[in-house]
Order: structure tokens, then sequence, then C-alpha cells
């Protein structure tokens, strides 16, 4: 058998072991990306008898992609907004 057990630390109010046998390690990393999970303070990966700490490796699948700011492109914003504010004011 093989489940993962995420620890959430709420401050103050205590902390929770979300432990669910049917949650697969995508579903794990689908919550933390939509932030259904937050302040994670571990995620143990359990496999028979064997416990592992996946914390790491979990977090850094489920971070969003950094995208430098040199390569945004703000006037393709500017314009995309304008066409936007147009599309509106023909209605």
């Amino acid at each position: 058998m093989q489940y993962f057990v995420v620890m959430i630390d709420y401050g103050r109010r205590g902390r929770e072991a979300v432990v669910d046998p049917e949650i697969t390690r995508r579903e794990v990393v689908s919550r933390i990306a939509s932030g259904e999970y937050q302040n994670i303070s571990f995620i143990y990966e359990i496999v028979e008898n064997a416990v592992e700490d996946v914390t790491e490796a979990i977090l850094s699948e489920a971070a969003l992609p950094q995208i430098p700011p040199e390569d945004v492109d703000l006037q393709a914003i500017r314009l995309d907004h304008t066409r936007d504010l147009h599309k509106h004011d023909r209605t």
C-alpha cells in the first residue's frame, strides 16, 4: 500500500495531517499548485513499511514556472487590453 501524509501548519491554531490512501502523487501536486494545501510542514510518502520525506521533490513539482521580468511583453499586454476594451464598446 502507498499513501501520502501532508502536514499543514496553521500556526497558533495547530497542525493537521491530511492522510488519504486514495490520493495520488499527482493529486498532491495539483492541490499544492492550486493553493488548496498551503503552509506545508512536510510531505511523507509511505510505501509498505518504508517512510520517505518527499517534501522538496513534490514542492518543486508543484512550483509554477518563474517568468523573468524581461521576458514579459508589456506592449502586447497593453494591445490585448485595448482590443478587449474595443470589443466591449461595440456591443
